[in-house]
C-alpha cells in the first residue's frame, strides 16, 4: 500500500506546493531551513503526482540540495550577525 493511498489529489498537490513555498522562502531569506528530508519527501510526492496523472511544476532546489548523491553541499547558515 502506498504511503499516499488514502490522500486526495488536492492534498497531495498542496503538500508538494507547501514544500516548494518553503524552499522559495529559504532562498529569499538566505536561510537554510529546508533540508534533505524535505527533498526526499517532495520527490516521493512528485512520483505520486505523476502516477496519478496530475501535473505540477518541479521544485527548483537550492545549491546545497541540488545534487542527487543524497549528500548536501556545505552551505553557510545565515544568522543575525551576518
Amino acid at each position: 500500500m502506498s504511503e499516499f493511498a488514502g490522500l486526495s489529489d488536492h492534498f497531495i498537490m498542496r503538500m508538494h506546493e507547501f514544500i516548494r513555498n518553503e524552499v522559495q522562502a529559504d532562498a529569499l531569506a538566505g536561510t537554510r531551513l529546508v533540508g534533505l528530508p524535505a527533498r526526499h519527501r517532495a520527490e516521493r510526492l512528485f512520483k505520486e503526482i505523476e502516477r496519478r496523472g496530475l501535473v505540477c511544476r518541479p521544485i527548483e532546489w537550492p545549491e546545497h540540495l541540488a545534487g542527487t548523491s543524497g549528500e548536501g553541499v556545505d552551505w553557510p547558515r545565515r544568522t543575525a550577525s551576518n
